[in-house]
């Protein structure tokens, strides 16, 4: 018996990996986030599979789950949104499985950072503008530690993704004014790869001018940074005739003008 903890993706039925699908297929227990996991990736189960919504269901209620499981040999394929190493709170459950002797495994998917940029067409990191990307969120129920405010991560100028903070937009975006300038380029993405999906691209200056604030508050991704703008950044030099590697040699080739 085994515990299989799968990213469900962010939210499009085809959003998951081939391994989380053929897992969904063959396990007779599946347990998922019904606030989060769409109900369209639940397509992939077998028919008779036992399907609990954990919701409504704390840590211990869903450990009594694994263990009854286990008793009866059966695996249980657990789904988590996005990609189950961002806010997921699979470490305390590992924790209890190890402490059961029940073994598991983890299958990542696709984050809805991922998704939000190729919804976006937008590339994160850009020659001569960031290297950087910050995977971040602002504290709420669950605190910040010492050193990870927006403001200070702000201060990098890399390009940052922030997570589970549409009810703060107000206060994210003055967060951070005090280190990119007005200009600099914000996007929101809402249940993105959902039917549900909407983006607005803005500035931090503008935003909160554009928009209802109440209409972005759950299931929105905001990333912001300079990466995000369409201007002619500098190339990557990974394709430069002139740059040879161990699969391609130097080019004297040479464009006519």
């Amino acid at each position: 018996m085994k515990v299989y903890f799968i990213g469900a993706g962010p939210g499009a039925r085809d959003l998951i990996t081939v391994r989380g699908a053929e897992l969904l297929k063959k396990a007779p227990v599946v347990l998922y986030a019904g606030s989060l996991v769409p109900p369209a990736v639940l397509g992939y189960c077998r028919g008779d599979a036992e399907l609990i919504d954990t919701a409504g269901l704390n840590l211990d209620e869903q450990c009594q789950v694994y263990s009854r499981a286990a008793a009866a040999g059966a695996d249980v394929a657990r789904l988590h949104s996005g990609d189950p190493s961002i806010y997921s709170a699979t470490a305390e459950q590992m924790r209890r499985l190890e402490a059961l002797g029940i073994e598991y495994e983890v299958v990542p998917g696709v984050s809805s950072f991922t998704a939000s940029a190729a919804a976006l067409c937008a590339e994160l990191t850009k020659p001569g503008v960031t290297q950087t990307v910050i995977l971040t969120r602002v504290a709420g129920r669950t605190p910040v530690p010492e050193g990870e405010a927006i403001s200070q991560l702000a201060t990098h100028g890399a390009t940052l993704c922030i997570f589970l903070s549409g009810p703060y937009l107000d206060s994210l975006v003055a967060d951070l004014l005090t280190q990119y300038p007005p200009e600099t380029p914000i996007a929101l993405v809402f249940r993105v790869s959902q039917p549900q999906e909407r983006i607005h691209k803005s500035t931090l200056g503008s935003v909160l001018n554009e928009i209802v604030l109440d209409e972005w508050k759950l299931t929105t991704m905001v990333i912001v940074g300079d990466a995000l703008a369409c201007d002619h950044s500098e190339e990557s030099r990974l394709y430069a005739p002139e740059f040879a590697h161990l699969f391609r040699n130097a080019s004297s080739f040479k464009e006519d003008k």
